[in-house]
């Protein structure tokens, strides 16, 4: 099988770290070689994070480099625009609508970009773009906008439900394992 690339994009804090390792979990349990880089930025501070997921029979290097991810996860529009260079021909993006302002924009030295989900879309990708923060509310957590992304996600795999749960059983300490459930049911059927 041909390597696939998956960038997961977002703002420190947001969960992007578990969704890789969640994401990796289920593509070694299939068989799959995996390789997963994290890029942490100014996490701690707000910053950019993103995470190199890439599985295939056999895969040489955790870089994605640009016009090579086939999906870029993103937790933010801004940082779904961000990254978009690096989605390859034909690729898709799936995108938390919800707007995380940068530093910049809360101490007031930039604005937050205007119609960033019509500026993808006139790229011609091919986006899915909803409020995942809505979803996770709904859930019961809004720090279960990982799962409901995750969810979605798992809409371009040919794993079972079941597959997909154990790996959230895995990766999701026992009190929240319920509403990151329902996280990614609600994501799943968006």
């Amino acid at each position: 099988m041909k390597t696939k690339n998956i960038m997961i994009v977002g703002v420190g804090g947001q969960g992007t770290l578990l969704a890789s390792k969640l994401l990796g979990k289920i593509l070694i349990a299939k068989g799959y070689d995996v390789k997963v880089s994290e890029v942490h930025g100014m996490s701690q501070r707000g910053g950019s994070v993103v995470t190199y997921v890439r599985y295939g029979d056999k895969v040489y290097s955790p870089i994605i480099d640009k016009g090579e991810a086939d999906i870029i996860l993103s937790f933010e529009m801004l940082e779904a625009a961000r990254w978009v260079e690096y989605l390859a021909p034909g690729g898709r993006i799936i995108t938390n609508t919800r707007q995380t302002n940068p530093m910049p924009v809360i101490t007031g030295a930039a604005v937050y970009p205007e119609n960033l989900e019509g500026k993808i879309k006139d790229l011609g990708i091919t986006a899915d773009c909803f409020d995942a923060l809505e979803l996770a509310n709904e859930a019961g957590s809004s720090k279960a906008v990982n799962l409901v992304l995750l969810g979605k996600l798992s809409n371009y795999f040919d794993f079972s439900e079941e597959d997909w749960m154990t790996a959230i059983e895995q990766s999701v300490p026992p009190k929240f394992l319920e509403i990151n459930k329902k996280a990614f049911e609600l994501g799943k059927n968006i």
